[in-house]
């Protein structure tokens, strides 16, 4: 698709995902349409399927969605399996009642099986059993990609769906109840050194591995496919790369300079013990990315610390 004169939909552009897309798509010779939930709820299918037909957008993403970490996840089933089923199916077949040219819906690595071979291939999708504390949140991801095949079988439309690992960017969510694990530690590290605290609690063991990509390159990656892929199956977009998550709080506490001990809580749940994408399919059409971990992490923490904290709603 040639982004030239097009008018691109963000759904969720007010979400760390959505606003890396609309700083991006600032590049193209494109206009981006933006909605806030002030302005439209994605939850309306009536209000959906009006506003579709009102701007006609040539192109959408879905980066909309309700998101969390583990403690959100357990703790507001309902919430994450009503909530984004929701925004995915009346984006979706709105797109499809206008006949939109193109729509990329977002995804998470949480859909694989929790003992998936790893590094996880695109393949491995509904192979095996989810991870119990995010499985509400999966299952609406997966019928999103389902959704998006679906609308693609019967009725010829070029949907299509990318899967991103561990997000963390600017205006991240740092809510402990409900943000992820590096967001989280950003906040514990930071605030146990003004307190004059030295040391750094972590939920579980530390031993689980995760795999981490900064938004920007994410949103580079969909830009990516935007403009060249078109087919059914969904797409990896990872770092191609992992740590423990003692590992990160190691490198959490060097850039915020807390120079004490990382206290393990093991009575706390660790989730997938790993939890790395094969991302080959995306590397083989020619896109990498280009944020180191540490690199993006610095990056992270000078936003975090200029105030630029996010919500639990991702858009």
């Amino acid at each position: 698709m040639e982004l030239a004169g097009k008018r691109i939909f963000i759904a969720g552009h007010r979400g760390m995902v959505g606003s890396a897309l609309v700083r991006r798509l600032g590049r193209e010779d494109c206009e981006v349409l933006t909605a806030g939930r002030d302005t439209l709820d994605l939850m309306d299918q009536a209000a959906v399927r009006g506003w579709f037909a009102r701007e006609k957008p040539d192109a959408v993403v879905v980066a909309a969605a309700r998101v969390g970490g583990i403690h959100a996840n357990d703790t507001y089933p309902a919430d994450f399996l009503y909530d984004n089923l929701m925004i995915e199916a009346n984006v979706i077949e709105a797109a499809h009642r206008q006949d939109t040219e193109k729509l990329l819906f977002l995804g998470s690595s949480c859909i694989y099986p929790k003992f998936a071979e790893q590094p996880i291939v695109e393949e491995s999708l509904l192979t095996g059993p989810l991870e119990p504390t995010n499985e509400w949140y999966a299952i609406a991801k997966i019928a999103g990609i389902k959704l998006c095949q679906a609308y693609r079988r019967q009725h010829g439309h070029d949907f299509i769906s990318a899967m991103p690992t561990n997000l963390y960017g600017p205006g991240d969510n740092y809510d402990l109840a409900n943000s992820h694990v590096l967001p989280a530690l950003i906040r514990k590290a930071h605030e146990a050194k003004a307190r004059g605290e030295a040391d750094l609690p972590i939920w579980g063991t530390g031993s689980p591995r995760r795999e981490f990509m900064h938004v920007d390159d994410l949103a580079d990656a969909l830009v990516f496919l935007l403009k060249t892929y078109s087919d059914e199956p969904h797409v990896n977009v990872g770092s191609s790369s992992d740590v423990t998550i003692y590992e990160l709080a190691e490198m959490v506490m060097r850039v915020v300079g807390l120079e004490g001990e990382i206290l393990t809580d093991p009575s706390k749940p660790d989730g997938t013990p790993r939890k790395l994408m094969d991302s080959g399919k995306l590397l083989a059409m020619g896109w990498r990315p280009t944020i180191g971990l540490r690199e993006g992490i610095e990056a992270v923490y000078a936003d975090f610390v200029a105030g630029n904290a996010g919500r639990g709603m991702d858009g």
